[in-house]
């Protein structure tokens, strides 16, 4: 028996084909992975600095967003990078150096940024 509260039973394809959309590697959960990588206050304001400087130290990231505490982007930068899109550079020197770039996925991310910005200018709240 159908789920009458259930409104993605209602989705105007063929039932065969809803996987293709709703399954377990349908669009829906592709995109929500996406969403999710770039979820947070601070995950895009990080990655289009990085866009816009190609590596950069965890002090110059700080600087360059103001109201950002360290926690904060040491957690944001931390994500980024177990999601792939963003690489750690550690130098193995003493002082501890690390920079942080964009990683080749990152860099393949930005078209989708810009088309999600253009969308907005577009359609204003």
């Amino acid at each position: 028996m159908m789920d009458e509260t259930s409104t993605h039973l209602y989705v105007p394809t063929p039932l065969e084909a809803r996987e293709v959309c709703l399954g377990p590697d349908g669009s829906v959960a592709h995109v929500t992975r996406v969403i999710r990588m770039i979820h947070g206050r601070w995950k895009l304001p990080i990655l289009f600095r990085l866009y816009a400087d190609p590596s950069m130290r965890t002090l110059q990231l700080k600087r360059d967003l103001p109201g950002i505490s360290q926690k904060m982007l040491t957690q944001h930068l931390r994500e980024l990078a177990d999601d792939g899109l963003v690489d750690r550079v550690d130098f193995c020197e003493k002082p501890l150096r690390v920079q942080y770039q964009l990683s080749e996925m990152g860099r393949q991310l930005l078209p989708v940024l810009i088309a999600a910005r253009r969308f907005s200018t577009r359609h204003p709240a």
